[in-house]
This record gives C-alpha cells, sequence and structure tokens, in this order.
C-alpha cells in the first residue's frame, strides 16, 4: 500500500464526515508525499493551512488516519513551498548519514501530529573542534559555544559575530548549528543567507504571501543569518526581519548572525540596530602568525599533507588576513605536487603558488628589507637608522640592523657603514660586537634578534648563515 492509496482511504472517511464545501476547501487541496512505516506525511499550501486543520478538524484527520492504518497510524505535514527559487523553503532535514533527522516535537502536543520538518542547510564539516581558537577569536568561539550548549536559556541572544573575510564567521555559525542539531535533536535549526532571505521575501511578496514565509521562519528554533550587512539598503527586508526577529526573541528562540563589520557602523534602521546589540558582540580579528601556522597545519593533517615547518612558516608570513586563502594555498599546493609526480613541497613550490594569493613576493634578503623589519619591530622610520641622532633606542636598533645584515647578506663592512649614514667600518665592527655579547647577557636582545629573524627568514625563504 502506498502513500495516495492510504490518503484516499483517508478522504472517504473525512467526505462523510465534513459538508461538502469544507471538503473542498481544506481536504481536496493536500497531497500525499509519502508513507513511511505507519507515518503518512501530507503536503499542505502554507503553515495557516495546517494550523486551520489541526484547530479544527484534528479528530476528523485521527478518526481517517485509524481506519486506514490503524491506532499506530501518525500524520506529518509538510508546508509547500512558494514559487521562489529551488529548495527556498526546506524539506525534512537529513544527518550526515543520509537518514531523516529525529522529527520535532509538536507545538500543540497533539498525539500522532508533528510540525514541518525544516531542512537546515548546515554543513557537517564545520565543528568546534577543527576551528582553532586564538586570541583573536576566543571570545566570539566560548560566545558561539555557549549559546550551542543551551540554546532556549543563552544571555547571548543574539550573538553577533562580526570581522572581515575570510577569518571564520561562517565556520563559527554553522558550528553552532551543528552543535545543537547534536545535542538537541528535536530543535529545529535553520542556516541563511541575508540575501536568501531578501530572495525569499522577494518571491513571497510576489506571491502575496508574505505572512506565511514569516510564519514559516517562526518554526524554526534556531535561526543562524550570515552576511546581515546585505540589509543595507534593504528597507523592506529590514521591515520583515525586525518583525521575526521580535517573535522570535520573544517566543526564546536563539538568534545567531555575522557581520563584516561592528554593528554600530551598520548603516540600518535604528530599532533594528538597537535589536540586534541586545545580546552580546564578538569580533573576529586577524590572527596572530602562531596561530595561521596551527590552523594550516590541522588543514593540512586533515588533508593528510605534509608541509614541512619552514615552508608553513614561509606561507603564514604571507597569508596574513584570511584564512580562506590559507585553504587555497593549501589546495594550489596539492594540486602542483600531484601534476609533478609527487613532487615534494618545498619553499620553491609554495613560492611558485603563492604568486597566485599575494602581490609581491621577495626572492632576496636585502638590506633595505632587514632594515624596515628592523625598524617596523622598533617602530621608527626607516630614515632613522641612518640618521645621527644618539637617542638609545635608535641607537639599539641602528646596531641590530647593521648586524642583521652582515648576517644575511654579502656587504662589506664599508658599504654597510655607508647604508647607515657614512659610518666608518669601525662603528659597523664595534655595532656588530655589541650586539653578539648583548645577545649573551641580555635575554630581551636575544628574543628580540630571533623574531627578527623569524622574520626576515620566514618572508624570504632564506636560512639565515653566519659570516663571521
Amino acid at each position: 500500500m502506498d502513500h495516495t492509496v492510504v490518503w484516499d482511504n483517508c478522504l472517504q472517511t473525512i467526505r462523510h464526515s465534513v459538508d461538502p464545501q469544507s471538503y473542498q476547501t481544506w481536504f481536496v487541496p493536500i497531497r500525499p508525499v509519502a508513507l513511511n512505516s505507519n507515518e503518512l506525511t501530507i503536503q499542505v499550501p502554507h503553515r495557516l493551512f495546517y494550523e486551520f486543520l489541526e484547530e479544527h478538524y484534528i479528530d476528523v484527520l485521527k478518526l481517517s488516519l485509524n481506519q486506514a492504518l490503524g491506532t499506530a497510524g501518525r500524520l506529518q505535514y509538510r508546508i509547500k513551498p512558494s514559487r521562489q527559487e529551488p529548495g527556498a523553503f526546506p524539506h525534512a532535514p537529513k544527518s550526515p548519514a543520509g537518514k531523516p533527522a529525529p522529527t520535532p516535537s509538536n507545538p500543540f502536543v497533539i498525539p500522532g501530529m508533528t510540525r514541518p520538518r525544516i531542512e537546515s542547510n548546515l554543513d557537517g564539516k564545520y565543528t568546534f573542534d577543527n576551528f582553532i581558537e586564538g586570541d583573536c577569536n576566543s571570545l566570539a568561539r566560548n560566545a558561539a559555544k555557549a549559546v550551542a550548549d543551551n540554546p532556549a536559556n543563552t544571555a547571548f541572544n543574539p550573538l553577533v559575530i562580526h570581522g572581515p573575510v575570510g577569518l571564520g564567521k561562517t565556520h563559527l555559525l554553522k558550528a553552532v548549528g551543528n552543535r545543537i542539531a547534536e545535542k538537541f535533536p528535536n530543535k529545529s535549526v535553520l542556516y541563511v543567507t541575508t540575501d536568501t532571505f531578501t530572495n525569499q521575501l522577494v518571491s513571497s511578496i510576489g506571491n502575496n504571501s508574505t505572512n506565511d514565509l514569516v510564519n514559516w521562519y517562526q518554526n524554526v528554533d534556531v535561526l543562524l543569518v550570515d552576511d546581515i550587512q546585505q540589509l543595507i539598503n534593504r528597507k523592506k527586508t529590514q521591515d520583515v526581519f525586525f518583525n521575526l526577529f521580535n517573535v522570535l526573541r520573544q517566543n526564546n528562540k536563539a538568534i545567531v548572525m555575522t557581520c563584516d563589520r561592528p554593528i554600530i557602523e551598520l548603516d540600518i534602521e535604528e530599532r533594528l540596530r538597537s535589536r540586534f546589540q541586545w545580546g552580546l558582540t564578538a569580533d573576529l580579528s586577524a590572527p596572530a602568525l602562531e596561530t595561521r601556522m596551527a590552523i594550516l597545519a590541522a588543514k593540512a593533517s586533515a588533508n593528510e599533507v605534509n608541509i614541512p615547518p619552514q615552508v608553513m612558516e614561509f606561507i603564514c608570513y604571507h597569508i596574513q588576513n584570511n584564512i580562506r586563502q590559507l585553504e587555497g594555498v593549501l589546495n594550489n599546493l596539492v594540486l602542483h605536487s600531484g601534476v609533478n609526480q609527487g613532487k615534494e613541497i618545498d619553499l620553491e613550490l609554495a613560492r611558485q603558488v603563492l604568486k597566485n594569493f599575494v602581490t609581491e613576493i621577495n626572492r632576496e634578503v636585502t638590506p633595505e628589507v632587514i632594515q624596515r623589519t628592523v625598524a617596523e619591530y622598533y617602530n621608527l622610520d626607516v630614515e632613522k637608522l641612518a640618521s645621527s641622532t644618539r637617542r638609545r633606542h635608535v641607537v639599539l636598533a641602528r646596531q641590530i640592523s647593521m648586524f642583521l645584515v652582515k648576517q644575511f647578506t654579502d656587504q662589506s663592512l664599508k658599504a654597510i657603514g655607508r647604508m647607515f649614514g657614512g659610518r666608518d667600518h669601525a662603528t659597523v665592527i664595534y655595532s656588530i660586537r655589541t650586539v653578539r655579547d648583548l645577545m649573551e647577557t641580555n635575554d630581551d636582545i636575544k628574543k628580540a634578534l630571533e623574531e627578527l629573524e623569524r622574520k626576515i627568514r620566514a618572508g624570504h625563504g632564506e636560512h639565515p648563515s653566519t659570516k663571521w
């Protein structure tokens, strides 16, 4: 027996239980969708239709279902999508294994009835476990995890995660959804981009079904909205989202959003901006070199790719502000290595790949590069290194620069002196010896030199070799 036959049997009972007009209005539009064991799934035009059936015809439906499937029969609703882009209104969610997710509990607590299933639109690969934590993202990660662990009673409602492109906002957003789906399988979780929401709204306006759209979204327990900066200059979308936001929050539904800038900088209606600030805003900033290396190492390990530490450091020195680019570099390295019969991933290959991601890769260490690196480290203008000033911190930076130029290049003592304001070779020798002595007695200087050498080495793919 298939779902069509079962529903036809139900209709035979219903036809004798209601008047002809009610039958045509409320039961003819229903379409049977599937029969899974003793559960019959039917499709109704919209959420209001479904609510009216449960309010006025629940006894008729239960009677017809009992006669068609027995007392163990159950009824599952599915709301018909409006005319819009395919998949805009999700259907039954799937677990990573491809099986239907557990059915959400009925909001009206009517035995044998369940509310419509909602496709989450989540990607299972984004989790908290594979999100690398650092100083740049710890607040956002911990707040997101707190929401995921207790979505119905979170103090962070809404939670807004903001930061530039490629730093992991979408990863965290989907990690929230995946963790909730795992811990609370009866909660309806929905991930949606602001552009998708706007497109759905435009379609619903054309179909005169805006209320249906809003009512459908009210079935969601956890709403995850990506890129809310796209609300700018979309007044109607702002109006509808404002009303939806209020209803969800009043009903203790969790809302998590991402944005490419702080909420205060969003050019949207003040009433909406103020509501976005009710909860917590957490920023993602550019990760430090060590965090970037940890991220790249984790991604390489997940893809079973071996990248030598010096190559990893070289890559992460150049890719500083976009984690998505790190993944792109890794994918390109794997591709190039495979095309070249498993060529080892080395500095030469890394330089070749990085050309597609950064505008400048220095091929050799020059005195000018060293001067810029030292000046930046000590927060000085490069010109100060060649000046006549005897200020202590400038003198120290100048001496360290001379030492590093001698260590990394083949410049003569006389040439080095000319680079630093025409000083003689005796001054250069004194500076180099002073730095070498300080390395033995001053831990701060030793650490500074290690950091500067690392920056130079990572930035240019070179290994320092002492010239003395």
